[in-house]
Formats: C-alpha cells, structure tokens, sequence
C-alpha cells in the first residue's frame, strides 16, 4: 500500500474490511437496494476515496454497525468510480449530492438523509 492509500484510502480497502455491505456499481444494483427497501430499511453510503473526511465518517459508521443489532440493509457507493448513479440517486430521490452521504431509503422512497459528520446510525 503506497503512502497516499494509507492517508487517503484505495476504492476497495475501505469495504472489504467489513461484510455487511452491498456494492452500489450498476443501475441494476441500485433497483436492487431499492426493491429491498420495501422489506427493510435500506442505506446508501456514498463515498468518496480522496477525502479524508468521508474516510474517517466511514469508518466510523462501519463501527457503529457492527456493534449494532441493526436490521437493515447496507449499500456502498464509491461515488468517483460511479459517479453517474451517485447523480442518479441525487436525482431520483431528491436529495441534494454530498459526500460523504447516507441516505436512508424505505419503500422505495428517501426519508432520511445526512453529510459529514451528521452521519449515524441513529438515522437508521
């Protein structure tokens, strides 16, 4: 690992370290999380991996899941690889694109959203 990807972090080391998340890389995966929001609550992080800020919110979101019960679904966007669909849920959902972002959807809908370090599970 260089310098840089230990300040900055490389596009999978960060979700490779833990296994509940779903990767976001295709429209079909982001219908997919969608549909599953009809059964429980579905959350989008959306990331980038040039900013130390959306680095260190991550991970510290990852800790609280897994010291978490939490029932719900968890899908990690890596918003530079992706780019257009990070656009596309702005879109679709109507929520202003920030990063880092979660976005919690529920029947196919946005009912929560937060940046930064307003990030939490208690969104959730």
């Amino acid at each position: 690992m260089s310098f840089f990807d230990k300040i900055f972090g490389g596009s999978d080391a960060e979700k490779d370290s833990v296994n509940f998340w779903h990767s976001i890389e295709s429209e079909s995966d982001l219908k997919q999380a969608v549909k599953k929001s009809f059964e429980k609550k579905v959350a989008i992080f959306k990331h980038s991996t040039r900013c130390h800020i959306s680095k260190t919110v991550l991970r510290n979101f990852e800790k609280e899941v897994q010291n978490s019960a939490q029932d719900a679904e968890f899908y990690f966007l890596d918003l530079l690889a992706h780019r257009n669909l990070s656009n596309k849920i702005a879109d679709d959902f109507g929520v202003q694109h920030q990063s880092p972002q979660l976005i919690v959807l529920e029947n196919g809908k946005a009912v929560k959203n937060a940046s930064h370090h307003s990030i939490s599970l208690d969104l959730v």
